[in-house]
């Protein structure tokens, strides 16, 4: 008979450099509070059976224990463990409010970013620069998160403005880089300062139509998108002098981007122009553009894009951006948009909103709606005011049983299926079911 084979790679290893096997961090380390926070209270869907009450000291030293020990892996010698407990703590960061837990560890935290963003590979980087937004954004704007950014700043743009680091490493530094000046920054200086060191990067960009080279310039599209959207977070909150200066610089080279070949180039630009078109108007209400006739000409092709080589996704993608960037653009209108998160609402009316609630959703992931709910940075980020605290009581009452929810699944099921047979249905007449 064969030897049956030893399971020894499945306990850690230690000195040697020898990869350790890292539990990630998972959905149910999250304790049974966070759960009762997170969206979904307008969803019956989403509700469950009263279960046994659990400890929730105990989840939440047990959760820490775990924490602390991915901290610790940071600084292990595998670059693959360092890794894994970094995407674990970005996962941890991204789904639980852990001021307190990050306040006692914060230098130690910063030191092993920094140390991941100086000496490890182009997914380690990557990995540190999104544990550093989470680390701004569950720290708030303080005396210790402006430390936090004084350490990584200068890290974040070197790497930034080095050629010869990776793509990917540069891109993800360039949208830590404003998001953690967003946040922390209070010192104008700081804040000119970090705007100017992104326009070296996307500003590149202008020259792509001139570049002989084309291959360049389309290998570092993504960098050059990463570094755009980042600048025009940190333009919204500059003062309105600021703001005349470099829409006066820009909003005459912005349109030359909409002619890109990467579609992200292209919808990044077309959001950027009607923001500047905003603020422009914001600023001055009898705002004049010279070029508005052939601006809009090409944002209405744009928004009737109908290419054949061009994926039908992607068109579909193209022709909803910028039927909403030529309504802003032309109508100065904006179609408002509406966030539900727990039991309250929150309105997306303007091009400065709807940037803004984008880059911290694409930080956050599926945790913005419980940060929406409990982080106080975000909500008065967003003007919402103190989290809502709901007892025991009223979350009970909101609740429905198994039975019920059954009933409404069922109900759903069959009414989707009805309005997705009918639409299937070539001959069907689309006007007698809407």
């Amino acid at each position: 008979m064969p030897k049956s084979k030893k399971r020894g790679s499945n306990h850690q290893r230690g000195a040697g450099g020898q990869p350790r096997n890292v539990q990630p961090f998972s959905d149910e380390d999250a304790s049974i509070e966070t759960m009762s926070h997170c969206s979904g209270f307008s969803d019956p869907a989403s509700f469950t059976e009263d279960g046994p009450e659990v400890d929730e000291e105990a989840t939440q030293e047990d959760l820490e224990y775990k924490l602390k020990g991915f901290i610790d892996l940071t600084l292990d010698k595998s670059a693959k463990t360092r890794q894994a407990a970094l995407e674990s703590l970005k996962s941890a960061f991204s789904s639980k409010i852990l001021y307190e837990f990050i306040m006692e560890r914060r230098m130690t935290l910063t030191d092993s970013i920094e140390r991941c963003i100086k000496k490890g590979k182009s997914d380690e980087q990557c990995a540190a620069a999104g544990l550093a937004c989470l680390l701004c954004v569950q720290m708030g704007s303080g005396i210790e998160s402006e430390e936090i950014f004084k350490t990584l700043g200068p890290v974040l743009k070197k790497i930034v403005c080095d050629g010869t680091a990776s793509i990917q490493a540069r891109q993800a530094c360039a949208t830590c880089l404003g998001i953690c000046c967003f946040i922390v920054t209070d010192d104008i200086t700081e804040l000119y300062s970090t705007m100017e060191c992104l326009e070296n990067i996307f500003t590149k960009a202008y020259q792509r139509d001139r570049d002989t080279n084309g291959v360049s310039s389309t290998h570092n599209t993504v960098l050059h998108v990463s570094a755009l959207l980042a600048w025009t977070l940190l333009l919204t909150i500059c003062p309105m002098n600021e703001v005349k200066k470099k829409i006066e610089m820009h909003l005459h080279k912005l349109p030359s981007l909409l002619s890109c070949d990467d579609l992200n180039m292209r919808i990044a630009a077309g959001e950027t122009l009607a923001l500047l078109f905003e603020l422009a108007r914001e600023t001055d209400a009898d705002f004049f553009y010279e070029d508005m006739d052939l601006l809009t000409e090409k944002l209405r092709a744009l928004a009737t894009d109908g290419n054949k080589h061009r994926a039908k996704v992607d068109k579909r993608k193209q022709r909803s951006v910028f039927r909403d960037v030529l309504r802003a653009v032309e109508e100065r209108d904006f179609p408002t948009e509406m966030v539900k998160f727990g039991p309250e609402r929150m309105y997306i009316d303007c091009w400065v909103k709807k940037q803004t609630y984008e880059t911290f959703k694409e930080i956050l992931g599926s945790g913005m709606q419980y940060h929406l709910q409990s982080n106080d940075f975000l909500r008065n980020v967003f003007e919402l005011g103190p989290p809502v605290m709901l007892d025991a009581a009223t979350l009970k009452t909101m609740k429905i049983s198994r039975f019920e929810r059954h009933l409404y699944n069922s109900a759903a099921f069959k009414a989707r299926t009805k309005a997705r047979s009918k639409c299937r249905d070539k001959r069907a007449d689309m006007g007698e079911f809407f």
